[in-house]
């Protein structure tokens, strides 16, 4: 018994170094989201941070503020959800689609 146990805390150290790794990783990784049909563009990395955010002049319109605070939280949005949706098709290789609370 004590050795299934400890077989069992084995493989549990080795998926968190792994999951550590891929953490590790996925901060290095990007995706991207745009709006208003590439009027807005956010940049986000696998940490869920935004990295960068780009705007073109032609969208900006001072008598039109609510549509461009708009755009920017579509494209914000968007990204974080790209973000979130890369990072959960890496740890689910690790865990093999296992939820794991506090992993990630």
């Amino acid at each position: 018994m004590a050795k299934g146990l400890g077989n069992i805390m084995k493989q549990a150290q080795q998926m968190q170094a792994k999951i550590a790794r891929i953490q590790q990783e996925l901060e290095d990784k990007e995706v991207e989201a745009t709006a208003g049909g590439g009027m807005v563009t956010a940049r986000a990395n696998g940490k869920q941070q935004l990295l960068d955010l780009k705007i073109e002049k032609d969208v900006v319109d001072p008598e039109d503020v609510e549509m461009l605070q708009d755009l920017v939280l579509a494209a914000v949005n968007e990204a974080i959800k790209k973000s979130q949706e890369m990072v959960q098709g890496e740890m689910s290789k690790v865990t093999g689609g296992m939820n794991i609370p506090g992993m990630f």
